[in-house]
């Protein structure tokens, strides 16, 4: 009987103060389900995910270039980049169909991400081949033949470990590139299986961009592989991941306490207006500057959303534009 291998790595005291910060962290965001509901932000983080991602492999397109794409508008730019980025948007938004326990999944997860791309898309590479820092080999992938073994050990680990979710992800992630197991797109599949098994954890996670942060310290992150590979064992980049997730969430809650301030003052300068109309049939740009203390373009878009309300109807041009109480909205209610 084959004794089962597992993977080298230690549970420090600082990477349990990060898995309890992030708990912590996780707690608020889940409390306030403000990131479920909002199915814009959700999207414009998924973009940016798979920008990130395809970024870090030196696909070549902007940001508003891979928004353009997934949109199914024409961009100019290299065939393979854009094919990189469709194939890379349709795994993702398959991401709820994946088990991160099974083998079968990534093969396919593989295949989906490389389609047209390179000849032995979701499978197993047949050849040998590394990791390169320019002309520099830094690290030199599993031999083939051993590939199967390890990849089917690993999965047998992630199923069968009791340690936090947040662990076992960056454990996995680590001794996945490790492993290198694709002829391509090794960076790709192992940073979205990432994703995927804290997505099983907290559901948000699958749209929450941890690759724009591991693109932001890109450098920092190889060094981190690297100092793993040096010490025979993930533990510093389990820590790496871990700095950065938390710094995902924290900028996250700061994003919706921002949003939340923003739209509470909105209200405000909405209600302060509904009360001036209650004593006046009509107002003017420069009126509305005064009340709400605003600029001209300001006190223009509050007044339009009255207008589109049908609390107001907008009469003249430019400066004499005055808007005036919609009488017929006031008498059906």
């Amino acid at each position: 009987m084959k004794k089962e291998l597992l993977p080298p790595f230690k549970i420090t005291n600082e990477i349990l103060n990060f898995v309890y910060e992030i708990g912590e962290l996780v707690g608020k965001i889940s409390a306030e389900k403000e990131f479920e509901k909002n199915l814009t932000l959700k999207r414009e983080n998924r973009i940016k995910s798979i920008y990130s991602s395809l970024a870090i492999e030196q696909n070549t397109l902007t940001l508003e270039q891979v928004t353009d794409v997934i949109n199914g508008k024409i961009v100019l730019a290299p065939p393979k980049d854009i094919k990189e980025v469709q194939n890379a948007y349709e795994i993702y938004e398959r991401l709820e169909e994946l088990n991160e326990n099974s083998v079968k999944d990534l093969l396919l997860a593989h295949k989906i991400m490389t389609s047209e791309l390179i000849k032995e898309s979701g499978r197993f590479r047949s050849k040998n081949a590394g990791v390169y820092q320019g002309d520099k080999l830094i690290h030199m992938g599993t031999l083939p033949e051993y590939i199967p073994e390890l990849i089917n050990n690993l999965f047998l680990w992630l199923k069968k470990s009791e340690e936090h979710p947040l662990i076992k992800a960056a454990v996995f992630h680590y001794e996945f590139e490790f492993i290198h197991p694709f002829q391509d797109g090794n960076g790709r599949i192992g940073r979205l299986w990432h994703s995927l098994i804290l997505s099983k954890w907290k559901k948000f996670f699958a749209w929450l961009p941890i690759e724009s942060l591991v693109q932001k310290c890109q450098k920092e992150y190889y060094i981190a592989i690297n100092n793993s590979n040096r010490d025979g064992e993930s533990t510093e980049f389990i820590l790496f991941m871990l700095k950065i997730i938390r710094e995902t969430l924290i900028e996250l809650i700061e994003i919706q306490k921002s949003t939340d301030k923003s739209t509470d003052k909105n209200k405000e300068k909405i209600k302060l207006l509904i009360e001036y109309l209650g004593q006046n049939n009509s107002i003017n740009n420069k009126e509305a500057q005064n009340l709400l203390d605003i600029s001209e373009s300001a006190a223009k878009r509050f007044l339009n959303k009255l207008v589109k309300e049908n609390i107001l109807e907008a009469v003249g041009e430019y400066k004499a534009r005055k808007y005036i109480k919609n009488n017929k909205k006031n008498e059906m209610e």
